[in-house]
């Protein structure tokens, strides 16, 4: 605190502030004053009225001369900001940069359906195989134990990543951002938080663990890529339960949503439906559509390899999933009418990206594990028991009567005596057993065969 009231007292230029130390400054000094400031800026403004800091605000605008010009810098505009605008500034004026689009044109956007167990799998597989070692990528994720999950397993698998999270030691973060930015890193793993405030231009690719709650803050992830006309993908994981803010979000950018065709579809008219998702594609429709499941076998068996091998990631499982699930409670809900119409949506096949990956009769075993997974049998496995045994009792008491006849009334030989039915039904069940050091990147090839090759 000293040392930053000798600093005021040198009367700089420039003040660099957070609100609320700001006031806690101008509350302590009586005799400060901020009449001779000519400009006053809000920086991440929308963030700082979610923050609480609109009291703050205020009080500072108060200290002010009423000839200084605010500004006021956000990526949203919540109706916070709005009423500040309208009541503590004369004449707003109001300059938009995505009055036409939201997001930048030269983005592709590529989400991914699958299982929230899958995910570990599918990001390994993205950064080694689908994005280039010299594109540089950002990782958001929802929790700081997500942040330390993701970098531990990137080492053990040879792979340099920086990180960054709210609770991070302010040191230590800005180490880890300085690399990423001298690009010694190409991975930077963050949570929303932390990202606030990064500028960082020549972002190639942005990977969303979590699906994020709100429209709003999906731009603001994307939003820095493709950037002064560069070329960039945000890659995002959608399970079941994130289908209702698919749906939110393409409401909000106006963009048509369809789900990826089928393996059956594929395998009838292939050079149709692909001509098909090329025309969709270029018109600004998204198609979201599955992992493929014989690439995500192939890695989950090397990931559980790597996790049970290592006592740091063991240590993280368990406050992950308890940090996960009140993430899950505490984030926004989506709209109604999304939750109905997730419902409602048809079934979706193999993600167009990987359509030069998987041969015809990969494709056609695909589509029988799918026929597979949709059967439903008119009957379960009790209740069709309970009816073949009901037969059963039927015909064997017509047999028994019709001998009975025969015999005059003597008993049959296997009425006599010897084994019961059940017992001589019994059968002994055999026990089954399951039987059972190269460098990171050879273990990665050796798991994924010839799906490691030629995929970049």
């Amino acid at each position: 605190m000293d040392s930053q009231f000798e600093v005021l007292a040198d009367n700089p230029d420039i003040i660099i502030a957070t609100p609320g130390r700001f006031v806690h400054i101008l509350d302590m000094v009586d005799d400060l004053s901020l009449r001779s400031v000519e400009y006053v800026v809000f920086d991440e403004a929308d963030s700082l009225f979610s923050l609480g800091f609109a009291e703050q605000l205020h009080k500072i605008l108060h200290k002010l001369s009423d000839t200084r010009q605010t500004l006021l810098f956000s990526a949203t505009m919540p109706q916070a900001l709005a009423e500040f605008a309208k009541a503590g500034l004369r004449d707003p004026q109001v300059i938009r940069l995505d009055l036409d689009k939201k997001i930048s044109p030269d983005l592709k956007l590529v989400f991914f359906t699958l299982r929230q167990e899958e995910k570990l799998a599918a990001l390994l597989y993205l950064v080694r195989e689908r994005i280039s070692s010299e594109e540089q990528t950002m990782i958001f994720v929802s929790t700081k134990y997500h942040v330390e999950f993701l970098s531990i397993l990137f080492r053990e698998e040879g792979l340099a990543a920086s990180l960054s999270y709210g609770a991070m030691d302010q040191e230590a973060r800005t180490e880890h951002i300085a690399k990423f930015r001298a690009r010694r890193t190409m991975l930077l793993i963050v949570t929303d938080v932390a990202a606030r405030g990064l500028d960082i231009p020549l972002l190639d690719n942005v990977v969303n663990w979590d699906f994020p709650a709100k429209p709003k803050l999906f731009v603001h992830r994307v939003g820095r890529v493709a950037r002064q006309g560069r070329t960039g993908t945000a890659y995002t994981f959608v399970t079941s339960e994130d289908m209702p803010f698919l749906l939110d979000l393409h409401l909000f950018l106006s963009k048509p949503l369809r789900p990826a065709p089928t393996e059956e579809e594929l395998l009838k008219d292939m050079d149709g439906i692909n001509l098909k998702i090329d025309q969709s594609l270029a018109n600004g429709e998204t198609v979201y559509g599955r992992f493929p499941q014989t690439i995500i076998d192939l890695c989950s068996d090397g990931v559980k390899e790597v996790m049970n091998s290592c006592t740091e990631l063991i240590a993280l499982e368990k406050p992950c999933a308890n940090a996960f699930r009140l993430y899950l409670k505490t984030r926004a809900m989506p709209s109604k009418e999304s939750i109905r119409r997730a419902k409602d949506f048809p079934r979706e096949g193999l993600h167009p990206i990987f359509r030069d990956v998987l041969r015809s009769d990969e494709i056609l075993a695909l589509a029988f594990s799918e026929r597979l997974k949709s059967f439903r049998p008119k009957q379960t496995i009790l209740e069709a028991e309970g009816e073949a045994a009901k037969s059963r009792r039927s015909s064997g008491g017509g047999r028994l009567r019709a001998a009975l006849g025969h015999a005059g009334g003597s008993r049959p030989h296997w009425a006599a005596g010897g084994p019961s039915w059940a017992a001589r039904g019994m059968r002994q069940l055999p026990s089954k057993r399951a039987g059972g050091s190269s460098a990171p990147a050879g273990r990665w090839r050796a798991r994924l065969g010839r799906f490691g090759n030629g995929l970049l």
